[in-house]
Protein backbone atom coordinates (compact mmCIF):
# COMPACT_ATOMS: atom_id res chain seq x y z
CA UNK A 1 0.00 0.00 0.00
CA UNK A 2 1.34 3.45 -0.88
CA UNK A 3 1.72 5.21 2.46
CA UNK A 4 1.59 8.62 0.80
CA UNK A 5 -1.84 8.09 -0.66
CA UNK A 6 -5.03 9.64 0.65
CA UNK A 7 -6.23 6.20 1.74
CA UNK A 8 -3.19 5.78 3.97
CA UNK A 9 -3.43 9.26 5.46
CA UNK A 10 -7.04 8.79 6.53
CA UNK A 11 -8.67 6.02 8.54
CA UNK A 12 -10.77 3.48 6.76
CA UNK A 13 -14.49 4.27 6.66
CA UNK A 14 -16.65 2.70 9.33
CA UNK A 15 -18.10 -0.52 7.96
CA UNK A 16 -21.83 -0.99 8.48
CA UNK A 17 -21.19 -4.74 8.99
CA UNK A 18 -19.28 -4.11 12.23
CA UNK A 19 -21.42 -4.67 15.31
CA UNK A 20 -21.36 -1.56 17.48
CA UNK A 21 -21.93 -1.59 21.21
CA UNK A 22 -23.57 1.63 22.40
CA UNK A 23 -22.77 2.30 26.06
CA UNK A 24 -23.90 5.90 26.60
CA UNK A 25 -24.97 9.33 25.38
CA UNK A 26 -22.84 12.48 25.33
CA UNK A 27 -23.87 15.07 27.90
CA UNK A 28 -21.38 17.80 26.98
CA UNK A 29 -17.76 18.96 27.34
CA UNK A 30 -15.58 18.09 30.34
CA UNK A 31 -13.36 20.29 32.50
CA UNK A 32 -10.89 20.95 29.68
CA UNK A 33 -11.03 21.10 25.89
CA UNK A 34 -9.76 17.55 25.52
CA UNK A 35 -12.55 15.92 27.53
CA UNK A 36 -16.21 15.14 27.18
CA UNK A 37 -18.79 13.63 29.53
CA UNK A 38 -21.37 10.98 28.73
CA UNK A 39 -24.28 9.51 30.68
CA UNK A 40 -24.91 5.79 31.04
CA UNK A 41 -26.92 3.38 33.13
CA UNK A 42 -24.66 0.44 32.29
CA UNK A 43 -21.87 0.00 34.84
CA UNK A 44 -20.40 -3.01 33.04
CA UNK A 45 -18.19 -1.14 30.56
CA UNK A 46 -17.35 2.11 32.35
CA UNK A 47 -13.97 1.08 33.80
CA UNK A 48 -11.08 3.47 34.27
CA UNK A 49 -8.76 3.03 31.28
CA UNK A 50 -11.40 1.50 28.99
CA UNK A 51 -11.47 2.67 25.35
CA UNK A 52 -14.58 4.20 23.80
CA UNK A 53 -15.27 6.29 20.71
CA UNK A 54 -17.73 8.62 19.07
CA UNK A 55 -18.15 9.29 15.35
CA UNK A 56 -17.88 12.52 13.35
CA UNK A 57 -18.17 13.09 9.62
CA UNK A 58 -15.12 13.94 7.54
CA UNK A 59 -14.84 17.47 6.20
CA UNK A 60 -15.32 16.09 2.70
CA UNK A 61 -19.02 15.17 2.77
CA UNK A 62 -18.79 13.51 -0.66
CA UNK A 63 -16.87 10.52 0.68
CA UNK A 64 -19.53 9.69 3.26
CA UNK A 65 -16.80 8.44 5.61
CA UNK A 66 -16.66 9.12 9.32
CA UNK A 67 -13.92 9.22 11.91
CA UNK A 68 -13.91 7.08 15.02
CA UNK A 69 -12.57 9.45 17.67
CA UNK A 70 -11.03 7.18 20.28
CA UNK A 71 -10.98 8.17 23.93
CA UNK A 72 -10.07 6.69 27.30
CA UNK A 73 -12.30 6.73 30.37
CA UNK A 74 -10.53 8.72 33.08
CA UNK A 75 -13.25 9.18 35.75
CA UNK A 76 -16.79 8.16 36.61
CA UNK A 77 -19.32 9.32 39.14
CA UNK A 78 -22.69 7.96 40.33
CA UNK A 79 -25.09 10.89 39.92
CA UNK A 80 -28.50 9.28 40.42
CA UNK A 81 -29.74 6.18 42.23
CA UNK A 82 -32.42 4.94 44.62
CA UNK A 83 -32.85 7.03 47.78
CA UNK A 84 -30.28 6.30 50.47
CA UNK A 85 -33.05 5.37 52.93
CA UNK A 86 -33.81 2.29 50.82
CA UNK A 87 -30.30 0.94 51.42
CA UNK A 88 -30.37 1.58 55.20
CA UNK A 89 -32.36 -1.51 56.16
CA UNK A 90 -30.11 -4.51 55.50
CA UNK A 91 -32.96 -6.96 56.19
CA UNK A 92 -35.02 -5.87 53.19
CA UNK A 93 -33.96 -5.98 49.56
CA UNK A 94 -33.74 -2.50 47.94
CA UNK A 95 -35.52 -3.92 44.87
CA UNK A 96 -38.49 -4.94 47.05
CA UNK A 97 -38.84 -1.46 48.53
CA UNK A 98 -38.47 0.13 45.10
CA UNK A 99 -41.28 -2.08 43.76
CA UNK A 100 -43.58 -1.14 46.68
CA UNK A 101 -43.23 2.58 45.96
CA UNK A 102 -43.81 2.03 42.26
CA UNK A 103 -40.20 2.38 41.05
CA UNK A 104 -39.81 -0.35 38.41
CA UNK A 105 -36.72 0.73 36.43
CA UNK A 106 -34.33 -2.23 36.02
CA UNK A 107 -31.25 0.05 36.23
CA UNK A 108 -31.97 2.92 38.58
CA UNK A 109 -28.30 3.97 38.79
CA UNK A 110 -27.05 6.64 36.39
CA UNK A 111 -23.32 7.35 35.91
CA UNK A 112 -21.54 10.41 34.61
CA UNK A 113 -18.35 9.28 32.84
CA UNK A 114 -15.41 11.49 31.81
CA UNK A 115 -13.45 10.60 28.68
CA UNK A 116 -10.05 11.97 27.62
CA UNK A 117 -9.93 12.23 23.81
CA UNK A 118 -7.05 10.42 22.10
CA UNK A 119 -8.08 11.03 18.48
CA UNK A 120 -8.52 9.07 15.31
CA UNK A 121 -5.73 6.79 14.14
CA UNK A 122 -3.65 7.72 11.10
CA UNK A 123 -1.49 4.87 9.80
CA UNK A 124 1.47 7.18 9.13
CA UNK A 125 1.14 9.84 11.81
CA UNK A 126 -0.41 7.92 14.68
CA UNK A 127 -3.27 9.40 16.67
CA UNK A 128 -4.58 12.75 15.41
CA UNK A 129 -6.99 14.90 17.40
CA UNK A 130 -9.42 16.58 14.97
CA UNK A 131 -10.59 19.01 17.67
CA UNK A 132 -14.18 18.12 16.87
CA UNK A 133 -16.01 17.61 20.13
CA UNK A 134 -19.11 15.40 20.16
CA UNK A 135 -22.49 17.06 20.16
CA UNK A 136 -24.78 16.55 23.17
CA UNK A 137 -26.90 13.49 22.49
CA UNK A 138 -24.24 11.79 20.35
CA UNK A 139 -23.82 8.08 20.95
CA UNK A 140 -20.72 6.69 22.67
CA UNK A 141 -19.56 3.24 21.55
CA UNK A 142 -17.28 0.64 23.12
CA UNK A 143 -14.17 0.19 20.95
CA UNK A 144 -14.11 -3.32 19.46
CA UNK A 145 -11.20 -5.72 20.00
CA UNK A 146 -9.98 -5.90 16.41
CA UNK A 147 -9.83 -2.12 16.07
CA UNK A 148 -7.97 -1.76 19.37
CA UNK A 149 -5.36 -4.33 18.35
CA UNK A 150 -4.77 -2.35 15.17
CA UNK A 151 -4.50 1.13 16.69
CA UNK A 152 -2.84 0.48 20.07
CA UNK A 153 0.13 -1.46 18.70
CA UNK A 154 2.82 0.16 16.60
CA UNK A 155 3.86 -3.36 15.58
CA UNK A 156 1.54 -6.33 15.26
CA UNK A 157 2.40 -9.47 17.28
CA UNK A 158 4.83 -11.84 15.61
CA UNK A 159 6.17 -9.36 13.07
CA UNK A 160 9.82 -8.33 12.82
CA UNK A 161 10.57 -5.68 15.43
CA UNK A 162 7.62 -6.54 17.71
CA UNK A 163 7.54 -7.71 21.33
CA UNK A 164 4.34 -9.40 22.50
CA UNK A 165 4.28 -8.36 26.15
CA UNK A 166 0.73 -9.43 27.05
CA UNK A 167 -2.93 -8.54 26.55
CA UNK A 168 -5.22 -5.59 27.25
CA UNK A 169 -6.17 -5.87 30.91
CA UNK A 170 -9.77 -4.65 30.68
CA UNK A 171 -10.84 -7.14 28.01
CA UNK A 172 -11.83 -10.64 29.15
CA UNK A 173 -10.41 -13.67 27.40
CA UNK A 174 -7.10 -12.05 26.37
CA UNK A 175 -8.67 -10.93 23.11
CA UNK A 176 -6.48 -7.85 22.49
CA UNK A 177 -2.74 -8.67 22.37
CA UNK A 178 -0.33 -5.83 23.16
CA UNK A 179 2.86 -5.76 21.10
CA UNK A 180 5.62 -3.19 21.60
CA UNK A 181 7.79 -1.51 18.99
CA UNK A 182 11.28 -2.91 19.69
CA UNK A 183 13.00 -0.20 17.65
CA UNK A 184 11.56 2.50 19.90
CA UNK A 185 11.98 0.38 23.01
CA UNK A 186 15.73 -0.13 22.67
CA UNK A 187 16.71 3.13 21.00
CA UNK A 188 14.82 5.60 23.20
CA UNK A 189 15.48 3.57 26.39
CA UNK A 190 12.98 2.10 28.85
CA UNK A 191 12.28 1.79 32.56
CA UNK A 192 10.44 -0.93 34.51
CA UNK A 193 9.17 0.57 37.77
CA UNK A 194 7.46 -1.63 40.36
CA UNK A 195 7.18 -2.35 44.04
CA UNK A 196 8.60 -5.49 45.62
CA UNK A 197 6.77 -8.62 44.48
CA UNK A 198 4.85 -6.90 41.67
CA UNK A 199 6.61 -8.87 38.93
CA UNK A 200 9.21 -6.49 37.54
CA UNK A 201 11.88 -9.18 37.00
CA UNK A 202 9.24 -11.49 35.52
CA UNK A 203 8.25 -8.74 33.06
CA UNK A 204 11.90 -8.14 32.21
CA UNK A 205 12.24 -11.86 31.50
CA UNK A 206 9.29 -11.69 29.09
CA UNK A 207 10.93 -8.76 27.28
CA UNK A 208 14.24 -10.61 26.99
CA UNK A 209 12.43 -13.64 25.58
CA UNK A 210 10.79 -11.43 22.96
CA UNK A 211 14.12 -9.82 22.07
CA UNK A 212 15.70 -13.25 21.50
CA UNK A 213 12.84 -14.76 19.46
CA UNK A 214 13.57 -15.30 15.75
CA UNK A 215 11.78 -12.10 14.68
CA UNK A 216 14.21 -9.94 16.74
CA UNK A 217 17.52 -11.79 17.48
CA UNK A 218 18.87 -8.96 19.64
CA UNK A 219 22.25 -8.53 21.35
CA UNK A 220 21.44 -8.16 25.07
CA UNK A 221 23.49 -7.76 28.26
CA UNK A 222 21.91 -8.04 31.73
CA UNK A 223 23.48 -6.80 34.96
CA UNK A 224 22.06 -9.28 37.46
CA UNK A 225 22.81 -8.36 41.11
CA UNK A 226 20.65 -11.17 42.56
CA UNK A 227 21.22 -14.08 40.16
CA UNK A 228 17.61 -14.12 38.92
CA UNK A 229 18.17 -14.52 35.17
CA UNK A 230 20.11 -17.79 34.91
CA UNK A 231 16.88 -19.60 33.95
CA UNK A 232 17.03 -17.86 30.56
CA UNK A 233 19.35 -20.70 29.54
CA UNK A 234 16.13 -22.66 28.88
CA UNK A 235 15.80 -20.67 25.64
CA UNK A 236 18.66 -22.72 24.19
CA UNK A 237 17.10 -25.66 22.38
CA UNK A 238 13.54 -24.48 23.12
CA UNK A 239 11.49 -25.10 19.94
CA UNK A 240 9.69 -21.72 20.11
CA UNK A 241 13.02 -19.89 19.81
CA UNK A 242 14.30 -21.86 16.82
CA UNK A 243 13.91 -20.75 13.21
CA UNK A 244 13.90 -22.55 9.87
CA UNK A 245 17.26 -21.00 8.92
CA UNK A 246 18.95 -22.71 11.89
CA UNK A 247 18.79 -19.78 14.30
CA UNK A 248 18.73 -20.58 18.01
CA UNK A 249 19.58 -18.05 20.73
CA UNK A 250 22.72 -18.27 22.85
CA UNK A 251 22.60 -17.61 26.60
CA UNK A 252 25.94 -16.89 28.28
CA UNK A 253 25.79 -16.77 32.11
CA UNK A 254 28.93 -15.28 33.66
CA UNK A 255 29.37 -15.96 37.37
CA UNK A 256 31.52 -13.69 39.56
CA UNK A 257 34.48 -16.03 38.91
CA UNK A 258 34.17 -15.24 35.17
CA UNK A 259 34.14 -11.45 35.58
CA UNK A 260 37.49 -9.77 34.93
CA UNK A 261 38.07 -6.09 34.18
CA UNK A 262 41.48 -4.97 32.96
CA UNK A 263 43.11 -2.59 35.43
CA UNK A 264 44.24 -0.25 32.66
CA UNK A 265 40.62 0.26 31.52
CA UNK A 266 39.80 1.99 34.84
CA UNK A 267 40.02 5.73 35.25
CA UNK A 268 41.21 7.63 38.32
CA UNK A 269 37.72 7.89 39.88
CA UNK A 270 37.20 4.12 39.45
CA UNK A 271 40.40 3.37 41.32
CA UNK A 272 39.59 5.91 44.02
CA UNK A 273 36.27 4.23 44.92
CA UNK A 274 37.96 0.81 45.17
CA UNK A 275 40.54 1.95 47.73
CA UNK A 276 40.01 2.49 51.47
CA UNK A 277 39.40 6.01 52.72
CA UNK A 278 42.36 8.28 51.95
CA UNK A 279 43.60 11.66 53.09
CA UNK A 280 43.57 14.64 50.75
CA UNK A 281 47.34 14.35 50.27
CA UNK A 282 47.08 10.67 49.37
CA UNK A 283 44.37 11.44 46.82
CA UNK A 284 46.54 14.20 45.34
CA UNK A 285 49.55 11.86 45.06
CA UNK A 286 47.40 9.13 43.46
CA UNK A 287 45.94 11.56 40.94
CA UNK A 288 49.41 12.80 40.01
CA UNK A 289 50.66 9.22 39.70
CA UNK A 290 47.74 8.27 37.44
CA UNK A 291 48.57 11.23 35.20
CA UNK A 292 52.27 10.27 35.09
CA UNK A 293 51.32 6.73 34.14
CA UNK A 294 49.11 7.68 31.20
CA UNK A 295 50.61 10.94 29.96
CA UNK A 296 53.43 9.61 27.72
CA UNK A 297 51.30 6.82 26.25
CA UNK A 298 48.70 6.85 23.53
CA UNK A 299 46.28 4.20 22.30
CA UNK A 300 45.80 0.82 23.95
CA UNK A 301 48.45 1.05 26.68
CA UNK A 302 48.08 -1.66 29.33
CA UNK A 303 49.48 -1.25 32.82
CA UNK A 304 48.96 -3.03 36.12
CA UNK A 305 48.93 -2.15 39.81
CA UNK A 306 52.71 -2.43 40.15
CA UNK A 307 53.16 0.17 37.41
CA UNK A 308 50.79 2.46 39.32
CA UNK A 309 52.71 1.88 42.57
CA UNK A 310 55.95 2.83 40.82
CA UNK A 311 54.28 6.02 39.56
CA UNK A 312 53.07 6.75 43.12
CA UNK A 313 56.64 6.63 44.43
CA UNK A 314 57.74 8.88 41.59
CA UNK A 315 54.96 11.35 42.39
CA UNK A 316 55.79 11.36 46.11
CA UNK A 317 59.56 11.61 45.82
CA UNK A 318 61.01 14.34 48.02
CA UNK A 319 64.50 15.87 48.19
CA UNK A 320 66.08 16.49 51.58
CA UNK A 321 68.44 19.33 52.54
CA UNK A 322 71.46 17.33 51.36
CA UNK A 323 69.96 16.76 47.92
CA UNK A 324 69.07 13.11 48.47
CA UNK A 325 65.77 11.82 47.10
CA UNK A 326 63.47 9.77 49.31
CA UNK A 327 59.91 8.54 49.14
CA UNK A 328 57.32 10.33 51.25
CA UNK A 329 55.08 8.63 53.77
CA UNK A 330 52.04 8.83 51.47
CA UNK A 331 53.68 6.54 48.91
CA UNK A 332 54.12 3.72 51.41
CA UNK A 333 50.50 4.06 52.58
CA UNK A 334 49.24 4.06 49.00
CA UNK A 335 51.35 1.03 48.15
CA UNK A 336 49.60 -0.97 50.89
CA UNK A 337 46.16 0.13 49.65
CA UNK A 338 46.96 -0.57 46.00
CA UNK A 339 48.25 -4.04 46.83
CA UNK A 340 44.84 -4.69 48.36
CA UNK A 341 43.32 -3.78 44.98
CA UNK A 342 45.76 -6.13 43.30
CA UNK A 343 44.36 -9.02 45.35
CA UNK A 344 40.82 -8.42 44.04
CA UNK A 345 39.68 -11.33 41.83
CA UNK A 346 37.72 -9.00 39.52
CA UNK A 347 40.46 -6.61 38.33
CA UNK A 348 43.28 -8.16 36.34
CA UNK A 349 46.43 -6.95 34.50
CA UNK A 350 45.51 -8.76 31.26
CA UNK A 351 42.19 -10.66 31.39
CA UNK A 352 39.20 -8.59 30.32
CA UNK A 353 35.55 -8.85 29.32
CA UNK A 354 35.65 -7.03 26.01
CA UNK A 355 32.56 -5.93 24.05
CA UNK A 356 33.16 -8.85 21.66
CA UNK A 357 32.83 -11.23 24.61
CA UNK A 358 29.61 -9.67 25.87
CA UNK A 359 27.62 -8.85 22.75
CA UNK A 360 26.48 -10.75 19.69
CA UNK A 361 23.16 -10.76 17.81
CA UNK A 362 21.00 -13.61 19.05
CA UNK A 363 22.85 -13.74 22.37
CA UNK A 364 21.94 -12.65 25.88
CA UNK A 365 24.81 -12.34 28.36
CA UNK A 366 23.99 -12.40 32.07
CA UNK A 367 26.54 -10.85 34.45
CA UNK A 368 25.79 -12.38 37.84
CA UNK A 369 27.07 -9.97 40.49
CA UNK A 370 25.40 -11.35 43.60
CA UNK A 371 28.72 -12.08 45.39
CA UNK A 372 30.41 -8.80 44.51
CA UNK A 373 30.58 -5.81 46.85
CA UNK A 374 28.58 -2.66 46.11
CA UNK A 375 31.71 -0.62 45.30
CA UNK A 376 33.09 -3.26 42.94
CA UNK A 377 29.69 -3.60 41.24
CA UNK A 378 29.70 0.15 40.61
CA UNK A 379 33.15 0.10 39.03
CA UNK A 380 32.50 -3.03 36.94
CA UNK A 381 29.24 -1.57 35.63
CA UNK A 382 30.84 1.81 34.87
CA UNK A 383 33.75 0.19 33.04
CA UNK A 384 31.52 -2.09 30.92
CA UNK A 385 29.06 0.70 30.05
CA UNK A 386 31.84 3.14 29.20
CA UNK A 387 33.62 0.65 26.95
CA UNK A 388 30.38 -0.44 25.23
CA UNK A 389 29.48 3.19 24.53
CA UNK A 390 32.94 3.93 23.14
CA UNK A 391 32.86 0.72 21.10
CA UNK A 392 29.59 1.62 19.36
CA UNK A 393 30.75 5.19 18.82
CA UNK A 394 34.14 4.24 17.39
CA UNK A 395 32.63 1.50 15.19
CA UNK A 396 29.97 3.82 13.78
CA UNK A 397 32.59 6.46 13.00
CA UNK A 398 34.94 3.88 11.39
CA UNK A 399 37.70 4.56 13.90
CA UNK A 400 38.27 0.85 14.55
CA UNK A 401 38.10 -2.29 12.42
CA UNK A 402 37.08 -5.95 12.87
CA UNK A 403 40.43 -6.85 14.45
CA UNK A 404 39.82 -4.56 17.43
CA UNK A 405 38.33 -6.18 20.58
CA UNK A 406 35.95 -3.22 20.84
CA UNK A 407 34.53 -3.59 17.32
CA UNK A 408 30.70 -3.69 17.56
CA UNK A 409 29.03 -3.42 14.13
CA UNK A 410 25.47 -3.92 15.45
CA UNK A 411 23.11 -2.24 17.94
CA UNK A 412 23.12 -3.50 21.53
CA UNK A 413 20.75 -3.37 24.51
CA UNK A 414 21.72 -3.36 28.21
CA UNK A 415 19.38 -4.13 31.12
CA UNK A 416 20.28 -2.81 34.58
CA UNK A 417 18.55 -4.54 37.50
CA UNK A 418 18.33 -2.55 40.76
CA UNK A 419 19.03 0.60 38.74
CA UNK A 420 18.73 2.83 41.81
CA UNK A 421 22.01 1.30 43.01
CA UNK A 422 23.84 2.45 39.90
CA UNK A 423 22.14 5.85 39.45
CA UNK A 424 20.98 6.92 42.94
CA UNK A 425 19.01 10.14 43.27
CA UNK A 426 21.01 12.04 45.88
CA UNK A 427 24.29 10.14 46.19
CA UNK A 428 27.52 10.07 44.16
CA UNK A 429 27.91 7.10 41.84
CA UNK A 430 30.53 5.94 39.35
CA UNK A 431 27.83 4.78 36.92
CA UNK A 432 25.52 7.78 37.03
CA UNK A 433 27.51 10.02 34.67
CA UNK A 434 28.05 7.15 32.21
CA UNK A 435 24.35 6.24 32.24
CA UNK A 436 23.36 9.86 31.67
CA UNK A 437 25.72 10.06 28.69
CA UNK A 438 24.34 6.87 27.14
CA UNK A 439 20.71 7.94 27.69
CA UNK A 440 21.31 11.29 26.00
CA UNK A 441 23.59 10.13 23.16
CA UNK A 442 23.21 6.35 22.84
CA UNK A 443 20.33 6.57 20.38
CA UNK A 444 22.66 7.95 17.70
CA UNK A 445 25.03 5.00 18.02
CA UNK A 446 22.61 2.11 18.57
CA UNK A 447 23.05 1.61 22.32
CA UNK A 448 19.85 1.19 24.33
CA UNK A 449 19.44 0.91 28.09
CA UNK A 450 16.67 -0.57 30.21
CA UNK A 451 16.42 0.37 33.90
CA UNK A 452 14.63 -1.85 36.42
CA UNK A 453 13.95 -0.66 39.97
CA UNK A 454 11.57 -1.17 42.88
CA UNK A 455 12.31 2.30 44.24
CA UNK A 456 11.74 4.93 41.52
CA UNK A 457 11.91 7.62 44.22
CA UNK A 458 15.56 6.67 44.81
CA UNK A 459 16.43 6.69 41.10
CA UNK A 460 18.04 9.83 39.69
CA UNK A 461 15.26 11.99 38.21
CA UNK A 462 17.33 13.05 35.16
CA UNK A 463 18.03 9.40 34.36
CA UNK A 464 14.38 8.40 34.74
CA UNK A 465 13.09 11.31 32.64
CA UNK A 466 15.22 10.21 29.65
CA UNK A 467 13.58 6.77 29.46
CA UNK A 468 10.95 7.28 26.78
CA UNK A 469 9.14 3.97 27.38
CA UNK A 470 7.79 3.16 30.83
CA UNK A 471 6.47 -0.05 32.36
CA UNK A 472 4.81 0.76 35.67
CA UNK A 473 3.52 -1.88 38.06
CA UNK A 474 1.97 -1.78 41.51
CA UNK A 475 3.61 0.90 43.69
CA UNK A 476 2.26 1.73 47.14
CA UNK A 477 5.01 3.93 48.58
CA UNK A 478 3.81 7.60 48.37
CA UNK A 479 7.33 8.93 47.69
CA UNK A 480 7.74 6.58 44.73
CA UNK A 481 4.26 7.44 43.42
CA UNK A 482 5.03 11.15 43.61
CA UNK A 483 8.31 10.73 41.71
CA UNK A 484 6.44 9.17 38.78
CA UNK A 485 4.31 12.27 38.23
CA UNK A 486 7.41 14.20 37.20
CA UNK A 487 9.59 11.47 35.73
CA UNK A 488 6.94 9.64 33.68
CA UNK A 489 4.92 12.20 31.77
CA UNK A 490 3.49 9.88 29.13
CA UNK A 491 1.53 7.68 31.52
CA UNK A 492 -1.03 10.35 32.38
CA UNK A 493 -2.40 11.19 35.79
CA UNK A 494 -5.54 9.11 35.26
CA UNK A 495 -3.65 5.81 34.91
CA UNK A 496 -1.18 6.60 37.68
CA UNK A 497 -4.13 6.71 40.07
CA UNK A 498 -4.55 2.99 39.37
CA UNK A 499 -1.10 2.03 40.71
CA UNK A 500 -2.16 0.89 44.22
CA UNK A 501 -4.99 -1.20 42.74
CA UNK A 502 -2.82 -3.14 40.29
CA UNK A 503 -2.10 -6.76 41.18
CA UNK A 504 0.87 -8.97 40.31
CA UNK A 505 1.48 -9.13 36.58
CA UNK A 506 -0.67 -6.08 35.76
CA UNK A 507 1.18 -3.18 34.23
CA UNK A 508 0.78 0.30 32.76
CA UNK A 509 2.72 0.66 29.50
CA UNK A 510 3.34 4.15 28.20
CA UNK A 511 5.68 6.08 25.96
CA UNK A 512 7.34 5.61 22.60
CA UNK A 513 6.86 1.82 22.32
CA UNK A 514 3.02 2.04 22.12
CA UNK A 515 0.63 4.41 20.38
CA UNK A 516 -1.12 5.37 23.63
CA UNK A 517 -0.79 4.32 27.30
CA UNK A 518 -2.50 1.01 28.08
CA UNK A 519 -3.29 -1.23 31.03
CA UNK A 520 -1.84 -4.64 30.25
CA UNK A 521 -1.71 -8.15 31.70
CA UNK A 522 1.78 -9.60 31.22
CA UNK A 523 1.85 -12.86 29.28
CA UNK A 524 3.16 -16.13 30.72
CA UNK A 525 6.89 -16.65 30.37
CA UNK A 526 8.25 -19.34 28.07
CA UNK A 527 11.13 -19.99 30.48
CA UNK A 528 11.02 -20.35 34.25
CA UNK A 529 11.24 -17.31 36.49
CA UNK A 530 14.37 -17.27 38.63
CA UNK A 531 13.23 -14.66 41.14
CA UNK A 532 10.39 -16.44 42.93
CA UNK A 533 9.94 -15.62 46.62
CA UNK A 534 11.05 -18.43 48.94
CA UNK A 535 8.23 -20.29 50.69
CA UNK A 536 9.51 -19.97 54.27
CA UNK A 537 6.76 -22.04 56.01
CA UNK A 538 7.26 -24.94 53.59
CA UNK A 539 11.03 -24.87 54.09
CA UNK A 540 10.59 -24.82 57.86
CA UNK A 541 8.30 -27.85 57.65
CA UNK A 542 10.81 -29.68 55.44
CA UNK A 543 13.46 -29.20 58.10
CA UNK A 544 11.57 -31.62 60.38
CA UNK A 545 10.96 -34.37 57.83
CA UNK A 546 12.13 -37.71 59.20
CA UNK A 547 14.82 -38.35 56.60
CA UNK A 548 16.26 -34.87 57.09
CA UNK A 549 16.31 -35.31 60.86
CA UNK A 550 18.14 -38.63 60.38
CA UNK A 551 20.68 -36.99 58.05
CA UNK A 552 21.44 -34.32 60.65
CA UNK A 553 21.83 -36.95 63.39
CA UNK A 554 24.36 -38.82 61.27
CA UNK A 555 26.29 -35.66 60.43
CA UNK A 556 26.35 -34.50 64.05
CA UNK A 557 27.16 -37.89 65.61
CA UNK A 558 30.63 -38.02 67.24
CA UNK A 559 33.24 -40.07 65.44
CA UNK A 560 33.90 -43.25 67.41
CA UNK A 561 37.52 -43.65 68.42
CA UNK A 562 39.23 -46.96 68.19
CA UNK A 563 40.59 -48.14 71.49
CA UNK A 564 44.34 -48.39 72.00
CA UNK A 565 45.60 -51.83 71.05
CA UNK A 566 47.11 -53.98 73.75
CA UNK A 567 50.71 -55.09 73.35
CA UNK A 568 53.05 -57.48 75.09
CA UNK A 569 56.70 -56.65 74.87
CA UNK A 570 55.99 -54.29 71.93
CA UNK A 571 53.92 -56.82 69.93
CA UNK A 572 50.14 -56.27 69.42
CA UNK A 573 48.01 -59.10 70.73
CA UNK A 574 44.83 -58.02 68.78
Amino acid sequence: MNTTSAAARNPAPVSPAVTKTVIGTVKGPGENGNQYVFITADNRYVKIGEFVYYEVQEDDQRTGNSWQILGKISARCLIDHLPDRIFADTEVSPETIAALIGFTDEKPEIYEVTVDVIGYFDSTLGFMNPRKTPDPGARVYLADDARLQQVLNKKQPGTVGSAHIGTLLLRAGETVPIALDVKELVSTHMAILAGTGSGKSYTAGVLVEELLLPYNRAAVLIFDPHGEYSTLTEMQGHPVFQADDGYSPTVKVLTPEDIHIRISSLDYADILILLPEMSDRQQSILNKAYGLLRKPHRGDYRWDVQDLIAAVYEADTQTDEEGNEKAGSSARALEWKLERLQRSPYFHPFNHLSPKDLFEPGQVTVLQMNEISQEEQQVICAAVLRQANNARMDTQKDRIGPDDENYLPYPIFILLEEAHRFAPAHEPSRCKAVIRTILSEGRKFGLGVGLITQRPGKLDSDVLSQCMSQFIMRIVNPVDQESLKYGVEAAGRDLLKELPALTKGQIIIAGACVNTPVLCKVRKRLTQHGGETLDAPELWQNYFQSHRVREREIQQAPVSRRGRSQTVRGVSIE
